[in-house]
């Protein structure tokens, strides 16, 4: 697999911070481009900045961020072994979801460019706004969550370049989900997490792609 191209990757982050093209920098204080490690396999990517995010200038920094650090802890993973970022790059008003032609103008301009340099081995789309949107769906979350898909997209060389996407129910979902009932969304997000870090690790095959979600695993952490 190609390696990721850091210096142009670093390049497109730098005139992203300095973006004004769509109507919802002016609300914003600052564009959120990214934040962990631009040279590991995995890509998380959410749907946009929320209060905390917009001060700090850094994804998934508030609380559903840190439930999202635990997820990863669970299954020995950082936010040094992924590259987090969101379909739009700015805070929407109220915290509101992302227009379509909010998505299309900042996608276009900065999440494509930046997995053409990333060129992930896996993505991690987290609730329904980026999973819709990278998969060109309808479907909503629950239906496509855990399971596996192929997703091709252009490497900035006139190729393609395929990753394995995994959607996952938002953190800030399952902040509203008291439950960890076998089945309910965090039971679900366990085995999801287990799952695609097995698949990153290489310890197993993913299964299909495109599969139904497989069922939940047990001795969830305490932890979420």
């Amino acid at each position: 697999m190609t390696a990721p191209d850091v210096p142009a990757l670093q390049a497109l982050e730098l005139r992203a911070k300095g973006c004004a093209a769509c109507r919802l920098r002016p609300g914003a204080t600052q564009v959120v481009v990214a934040d962990g490690n631009p040279a590991a396999p995995l890509v998380i990517i959410g749907e946009a900045p929320g209060g905390d995010e917009d001060r700090q200038g850094r994804p998934f920094v508030g609380p559903a961020g840190q439930l999202l650090d635990r997820i990863l802890a669970a299954v020995d993973l950082t936010r040094q072994d992924a590259y987090l970022t969101s379909v739009a790059k700015c805070r929407p008003p109220g915290n509101r979801t992302p227009e379509p032609d909010e998505i299309e103008i900042c996608t276009s301009l900065w999440l494509g460019p930046q997995l053409s340099l990333l060129r992930p081995r896996v993505i991690l789309s987290l609730g329904n706004t980026p999973t819709q949107h990278l998969l060109n769906t309808r479907l909503g979350i629950t239906r496509l969550r855990g399971t596996w898909h192929r997703f091709r997209h252009p490497e900035g060389q006139g190729g393609a370049h395929e990753a394995l996407l995994m959607p996952l129910f938002h953190p800030a979902y399952l902040l509203r989900q008291d439950s960890r009932v076998p089945g309910g969304p965090k039971s679900l997000t366990w085995r999801d997490i287990r799952e695609a870090a097995a698949v990153l690790h290489g310890e197993k095959e993913p299964e299909g792609p495109v599969s139904g979600p497989p069922q939940p695993l047990g001795n969830q952490p305490i932890l979420f």
